[in-house]
């Protein structure tokens, strides 16, 4: 099937546009998002099917199949952006460094700080992935985040759910729905988040233990009024970040007791497994996602999130108690164990109908 192009003929007129933020090209992404709408509406007719992509960035996530190829990555550019409310709202493919970068300069952050594969990444994919980095616990996940989105459903209608404030209605917030769907849902247009003001001081600690010692550190330290903000251990290495203002930054590491330096570059490799254990990994690696309070204590994983998630590789194993595992394959759709309740499942095959009756979205991602 060949899918509408750029020059397809623009039904946005009279329709109400966001606020541009900069120079941004508003009439032209208006023209693009009507573009994907379209290609999706014709799918529907055909029955056909989507592999919906930003910049390709996850391959760990599994292959995207399809009849087509759908590509957000024109669909680009910041719409509405405002400092003082702490929300930005872009489109879903913007990149992940220009919207890092534009929230830089009025010194804020993206709380979840999503992984950047290959420096690559896009708003939309970090959203339909639901990955966050290393401060997930502290700051929020990516679904903490989502004030709003706009997206394309399996019938090619355009809907827009939630809005650009932290409470905007009441009920069932759908938006978040679309939170590590994976695309199955719909094509995300765009979305809304909240930012949060980026800490004036952040260091890097490191205490040389055991994995037994680093989760009876990690656990003690929840317990305590600490302005951390990551940890990892991996090999024998317990490493954490505090972040704040000067003065508590001071304090949390006299409360610590803590004077040997860490590694600070550590944090943005262990997000984009640019660590050297992913690159040891031997191609399979297996994700734990643990209950808080856990004791995990196998020297060979890398543990983050205050031990609530650990990393395998080359290996997988039964979750313990509580938690649950997802082998990543080279290659192939992840495995996650034990598979989903029935009524949860049921609840997901509904909702699936809903949004997407045709399935015409990302077959086999839901799987």
């Amino acid at each position: 099937m060949r899918l509408p192009t750029a020059d397809a003929p623009s039904r946005s007129a009279g329709r109400d546009k966001p606020v541009p933020y900069g120079h941004n090209p508003i009439g032209t992404l208006m023209h693009e998002a009507d573009r994907l709408q379209l290609a999706v509406a014709e799918c529907h007719r055909l029955s056909s099917s989507l592999a919906i992509v930003g910049h390709g960035s996850k391959a760990l996530l599994g292959p995207h199949k399809g009849e087509d190829t759908l590509s957000t990555q024109s669909l680009s550019g910041i719409i509405d952006y405002r400092p003082e409310e702490l929300v930005v709202t872009a489109w879903a493919g913007t990149s992940l460094g220009e919207l890092t970068e534009v929230l830089a300069d009025k010194s804020q952050i993206l709380p979840f700080d999503p992984p950047r594969f290959g420096g690559a990444g896009t708003l939309g994919g970090a959203l339909a992935s639901g990955l966050s980095g290393p401060s997930r616990p502290w700051r929020g996940s990516v679904r903490d985040a989502v004030l709003g989105v706009e997206i394309v459903n399996g019938r090619g209608q355009r809907l827009r759910f939630g809005g650009s404030v932290m409470k905007n209605v009441a009920g069932y917030d759908v938006s978040r729905l679309m939170v590590g769907a994976r695309g199955t849902l719909g094509v995300i247009l765009s979305a809304s988040v909240r930012v949060l003001p980026m800490p004036t001081t952040e260091t890097t600690l490191a205490v040389a233990c055991d994995a037994g010692e680093a989760g009876r550190l990690v656990r003690d330290w929840a317990r305590r009024p600490l302005p951390i903000t990551a940890t990892c251990y991996f090999a024998n290495t317990l490493q954490l970040r505090v972040s704040g203002s000067a003065a508590s930054v001071a304090s949390a590491r006299s409360a610590l007791g803590l004077r040997e330096p860490g590694d600070p570059y550590l944090w943005a490799a262990v997000r984009d497994h640019e660590h050297p254990f992913f690159a040891d990994s031997a191609g399979t690696i297996t994700r734990l996602s643990l209950p808080r309070g856990s004791r995990f204590e196998a020297e060979d994983a890398l543990v983050e999130w205050g031990g609530c998630q650990a990393w395998l590789r080359g290996r997988s194993i039964d979750p313990p108690q509580g938690a649950f595992a997802t082998t990543y394959t080279p290659g192939r759709q992840p495995s996650t164990r034990p598979l989903a309740r029935a009524a949860t499942a049921k609840v997901a095959a509904r909702l699936k109908d809903a949004f997407d009756p045709g399935g015409i979205f990302n077959p086999g991602a839901e799987g």
